[in-house]
């Protein structure tokens, strides 16, 4: 009996999981960094969340021109050399002295490398290398993400309070290199390169020529014109500005404010990694076999009860790691039907590119709420506008303008549930 051997497109798989995940060590390290670089530079929280806001942003607007330079250039080349970029740059953060230089080193220089290396080169090696079990690799790619925050944000914190920053950044530039040479030798373009088919597809199938993907600026014209992308970009918008922008970006340095440690806070969102590597994975699955706008409608209705739930959660660590829990099985969930909807509106060819402008409103919406965070935090020396601390949102109020208290709590998520609590209930 012949032995069936291991299709090429799984070990494409898993060195994109490994790209993935140092990528999302690298965009985690910021927020683990923020306290130890505003202590030692003086640094505003504005300066810091500006430099990250500018990452998180290009993360997402050169997602749909890497999509298009991939497909003219290769895979391997252009992960090569954003790899590469991403090592170089964090490692010269530990020389790094003034503002521009943390602007342009983990603002612009991290933001392009990160940018390549982004869920839409999940989207594109999904789509080459695989016919069947498409939402499950999508699952597993996007889950890279999370496991990304898994693996290096404990590590991260602990570094850097034990060794200092600078020894933090360097194991990510480090982790950066090795990804390099993984990429150099496992790391191929198509499955045709090595005489294959896709993962699945009938070899008695008649081969269509493959139709000329969009430019990016093309595509985006061309998606505008349909209510599919503005669904599809909104909600993601307001997904990004959710997690990675105010979660990812804030949550320890809020957390610090509170007189929680950073490494627990740290531990903290490695829970949401372990349980968003469930939620993300089993959200591929369910994505190969149920209606994807079914899919997001329940993610989407999870996502805000969590968020309902996160003002009282900042009193207790216990309550945060119940938050971890609901928040983390949804925090990427969204990405498998979302890719598979992208395709059926767009084509297949046309997913990268697609998939790359809607991953952009995600990375947008989340860098506004990074800057928007920070401003907030060094503008009125905390988080209060921007997690909705309850008590201290209500005493506050109550004492700066006692006859006008419901008008001054601001309209966020959760607002709604605090204009209804009675000036007794502030006390309890």
């Amino acid at each position: 009996m012949r032995r069936r051997s291991l299709h090429y497109a799984w070990v494409v798989a898993l060195v994109t999981f490994v790209v993935l995940l140092v990528t999302a060590g690298i965009r985690a390290t910021p927020g683990v960094l923020m306290v130890s670089l505003e202590q030692e530079f003086g640094w505003s929280r504005t300066v810091i969340s500006a430099a990250v806001a500018i990452n998180i942003a290009l993360f997402g607007l050169i997602g749909p021109f890497a999509a298009s330079v991939i497909d003219r250039w290769g895979l391997r080349r252009v992960v090569l050399a954003a790899v590469a970029l991403l090592g170089v740059s964090v490692a010269l953060t530990t020389r790094m002295g003034t503002q521009w230089e943390l602007t342009f080193l983990w603002g612009i220089l991290v933001g392009t490398g990160t940018g390549v290396t982004s869920m839409v080169l999940a989207a594109i090696v999904a789509n080459r290398w695989f016919d069947t079990r498409r939402g499950l690799v999508l699952g597993l790619l996007s889950a890279a993400n999370a496991t990304g925050q898994l693996v290096f944000l404990p590590l991260l914190a602990s570094l850097t309070t034990r060794s200092g920053w600078r020894t933090a950044a360097l194991l990510v530039a480090g982790a950066a290199a090795v990804v390099f040479v993984v990429v150099l030798l496992f790391m191929r373009d198509r499955p045709e390169d090595l005489g294959l088919l896709p993962y699945g597809r009938d070899p008695a199938a008649e081969p269509g020529s493959p139709a000329r993907p969009l430019a990016p600026i093309e595509a985006l014209r061309y998606a505008m014109g349909t209510p599919a992308f503005w669904v599809l970009a909104g909600t993601f918008f307001i997904c990004g500005a959710s997690t990675n922008g105010l979660i990812g970006t804030h949550l320890i340095a809020a957390c610090h404010d509170h007189g929680i440690p950073e490494i627990r806070s740290a531990q903290i969102l490695a829970m949401m990694g372990i349980f968003d590597i469930i939620g993300t994975t089993g959200s591929g699955w369910l994505t190969d076999r149920y209606s994807s706008r079914h899919l997001l409608f329940g993610y989407y209705t999870l996502r805000g009860v969590s968020l309902l739930f996160l003002p009282f959660t900042l009193q207790d660590g216990s309550g945060l790691a119940w938050f971890a829990v609901f928040y983390g099985l949804d925090w990427i969930a969204t990405v498998p039907p979302t890719v598979r909807l992208t395709s059926e509106a767009f084509g297949r060819e046309n997913t990268g590119v697609v998939y790359g402008w809607i991953s952009a409103s995600h990375q947008l919406g989340a860098s506004v709420a990074a800057f928007g965070a920070g401003a907030i935090r060094s503008t009125l020396g905390d988080y209060l506008l921007a997690f909705l601390d309850r008590r201290r949102a209500l005493r506050r109020r109550w004492r700066l303008a006692p006859d006008d208290r419901p008008a001054r709590i601001p309209p966020t998520a959760g607002g709604a549930c605090l204009r209804r609590l009675t000036p007794d209930s502030a006390a309890i």
